[in-house]
């Protein structure tokens, strides 16, 4: 055997295009448009550079209980990461160990059959129905494990906590995994059912609703025994993941998180008039619980909307997939930024 045949082959996630080109309105990648706030501006300028020669603290003490209390949880039931892909990296490694196939919807974050290959984990995806709703008994089978967006992306949807729940009842033996990536965008979080359910584990970020997907923070919130072996996974690989200024940074916008709430609030407000404003022109598209919408158009190719507005200085996201090869995932820019893509999507349909 060569050494190229023992190098690993897997196939990676493919992240949202990040170009570098000036005045484009940027709507691919479900940043969010605001500013994360001043505490964390303030938080930068006051930075003890002095600390930068010296390993961070390790277990991020100050940030971990900052999201405890935010919580009501113990600082034991918090994991720290290098954004939430990296949670969700060391889950699969941790959580997904049995030799039943772990469920998830087949429409959903691409990441998770990434991990799933690289690990060499057995899978089954669950089909969501043709309107993209996930139906909880098919949850009800044999398996390894469960996880799943809620909301999911990239279609928006998400089921109540009474759903998540029933999955809970009847998965008493495996570890049940709920991204929660966009809950703050009108969502509920499920957090309240950790006080339940021990084989619970709930992954958030800061990088949506706090608007810091510049330094990479994520975390899980879980009974005290999954945490704990999430870091003997990590520490594994690297016992200083969090570094000091991402640490100063996240404990800033847990002190500014009424100033979040307010940008999250513009953002739904924006999302409510681009969808009304989308459906006027005929656009279809689910219900959406998070900062991103899920659209298609039954008289346009995506494939071809998404190139017109490419060149017109608008980038939005198109997936060439099964099922949802004709849907466009539109991140909810300003109300400025929306207003000047709908403009922009009624001269390009006055055209074809």
């Amino acid at each position: 055997m060569s050494w190229q045949e023992k190098l690993r082959n897997v196939e990676p996630y493919v992240a949202g295009e990040q170009p570098k080109i000036k005045d484009l309105i940027k709507l691919n990648t479900n940043e969010n448009p605001y500013h994360p706030g001043s505490l964390v501006k303030q938080a930068i300028k006051d930075f003890d550079e002095g600390v930068l020669p010296l390993y961070p603290n390790p277990d991020a003490d100050g940030l971990k209980s900052k999201i405890a209390s935010y919580y009501e949880l113990e600082n034991d039931q918090v994991f720290l990461g290098n954004g939430s892909d990296e949670v969700l990296a060391l889950t699969f490694l941790t959580c997904f160990n049995g030799e039943e196939p772990i469920l998830f919807p087949d429409i959903t974050y691409s990441f998770y059959p990434v991990y799933c290959d690289l690990y060499k984990i057995n899978f089954k995806t669950i089909p969501l129905n043709d309107q993209f709703k996930m139906n909880i008994d098919d949850y009800k089978q044999k398996n390894s494990g469960i996880i799943f967006p809620n909301p999911n992306a990239p279609t928006g949807e998400m089921i109540g906590v009474d759903a998540i729940e029933e999955i809970l009842k009847f998965n008493q033996e495996s570890i049940v995994v709920v991204d929660e990536a966009y809950i703050d965008f009108g969502g509920t979080s499920c957090v309240e059912l950790l006080k339940k359910y021990d084989q619970l584990l709930i992954i958030q970020t800061f990088s949506k609703f706090r608007s810091l997907a510049g330094i990479r923070l994520g975390y899980a919130l879980g009974n005290k025994d999954i945490i704990a072996k999430l870091y003997d996974v990590k520490n594994s690989f690297n016992s200083y993941p969090i570094d000091s200024l991402a640490q100063v940074i996240g404990c800033a916008s847990f002190d500014d998180t009424d100033y979040i709430k307010e940008n999250a609030n513009k953002v739904i407000k924006t999302r409510e008039y681009t969808v009304k404003a989308l459906k006027e022109l005929g656009f279809e598209m689910t219900d959406s619980y998070t900062n991103f919408i899920f659209v298609t158009h039954p008289n346009h190719d995506a494939n071809i909307l998404f190139t017109s507005l490419k060149e017109k200085g608008i980038l939005v996201r198109y997936f060439n997939k099964p099922r949802i090869n004709q849907h466009l995932r539109i991140t909810i820019g300003t109300q400025e930024q929306m207003e000047k893509m709908v403009e922009i999507i009624k001269e390009l349909l006055k055209k074809d």
